[in-house]
């Protein structure tokens, strides 16, 4: 094929895709090709066999396929999946990093997959809006930033999840838990402990929250809060919210402290939010503080003792002016436990210490410690 069939064959890839696409719905399935085919034959009926035949298959992987990321995608060990401009695309498995052999050819084509990847879950990006959250169809969770804020590229990260959470009972099996913690846990959740999951980025303190929240009694009614629905719980009455971003002209926005006020007028059994970022934090803790008893949430922190400190810190970001020590009595009071959930050097994620909140102090006394590995 000359170089300027190959010119042609993908203006016309590119005129055709974005004719059929939307009929398509951007997803593979049975006959996509065929219909892809048909629309070929009406619209490039002047080119030869064998170029309808590239063209059918240029706009299939332009409409249905992921480029590299297909088999990447297909892979059930594969917890993340890192990709940085053209560079060769890293995953995690088990734990660690490893980089593969997949990389993308263009930026154009990253782009591409970029796109397809977000339409489904009605997101867009752009360089007018740079940054964004997704939840895809099978509950990964995906982050794009696209240049200026990439200076080398697109950049594009899925975190991936299983098609059903770890139970609590399978965290014990693994020695992510132990039966101790096991015990603790879920003696907290009887007896309708607020319980805080701290630790840092890739720890694992949603699969604990999603364990810890799996341990509830049938007939509660539960209200989850997240940025980006993750938690998929079992639950006979589970009510699901999730955050909105500002539409391109900048309305439309709920940020996660408008849900976690809503949530206070749903009737909740109990409230889980699942991470504290911001000003919710005070929304919150004056929900504990006030009859939301046995609810949970996570934070970044590098330990419990960090973690009330972080909680105070947000809770004064909502700026209602109030005095330092008594946001963190307030925090001191809603909190009774927080577990710790690191990444060990060997890529095992564990629960590695619970501290209890007591007498309305921020200094946490130790209720478990994660017994030494032999």
């Amino acid at each position: 094929m000359t170089s300027g069939e190959q010119e042609a064959i993908t203006r016309v890839a590119e005129e055709l895709h974005r004719s059929v696409v939307s009929d398509l719905g951007l997803a593979p399935g049975l006959g996509v090709e065929e219909r892809i085919a048909l629309a070929v034959e009406r619209d490039a009926g002047f080119l030869a066999p064998e170029l309808q035949e590239e063209l059918t298959r240029r706009v299939a992987g332009h409409a249905v396929a992921a480029g590299p990321l297909e088999a990447l995608l297909r892979d059930p060990g594969i917890d993340e999946i890192l990709v940085h401009g053209t560079s060769p695309i890293w995953v995690e498995r088990g734990g660690r990093l490893e980089r593969t052999g997949e990389s993308f050819a263009s930026e154009a084509d990253l782009r591409q997959a970029i796109e397809r990847l977000l339409t489904p879950a009605g997101r867009r990006v752009d360089e007018a809006r740079p940054l964004c959250d997704a939840r895809l169809p099978d509950g990964s969770r995906i982050n794009v930033v696209l240049p200026p804020l990439a200076v080398d590229g697109p950049d594009l990260t899925i975190r991936r999840f299983r098609p059903s959470p770890f139970t609590a009972e399978e965290l014990v099996r693994t020695g992510s838990w132990s039966p101790e913690l096991f015990d603790l846990l879920s003696s907290a959740v009887d007896e309708r402990r607020n319980i805080i999951v701290c630790g840092g980025t890739g720890s694992g303190k949603t699969t604990t929250l999603a364990a810890i929240a799996g341990m509830l009694p049938g007939g509660e009614r539960i209200v989850t809060v997240e940025d980006t629905a993750e938690l998929r719980l079992a639950g006979d009455h589970v009510v699901r919210l999730e955050s909105r971003p500002p539409s391109p002209g900048g309305r439309g926005e709920v940020s996660i402290r408008d849900l976690v006020r809503n949530a206070l007028r749903m009737r909740p059994d109990r409230i889980i939010v699942g991470e504290v970022r911001g000003a919710e934090a005070l929304d919150l803790v004056l929900a504990l503080c006030t009859g939301h008893d046995g609810s949970l949430s996570t934070v970044h922190a590098g330990s419990p003792a960090e973690a009330l400190d972080r909680l105070v810190t947000l809770a004064m970001m909502a700026g209602l002016g109030l005095p330092h020590a008594t946001v963190a009595g307030q925090v001191a009071s809603a909190v009774d436990l927080v577990a710790l959930q690191e990444r060990l050097p060997d890529g095992r994620r564990v629960v590695s210490r619970v501290q209890r909140v007591a007498g309305g102090s921020l200094e946490p006394s130790n209720a478990y410690s994660r017994p030494a590995d032999r």
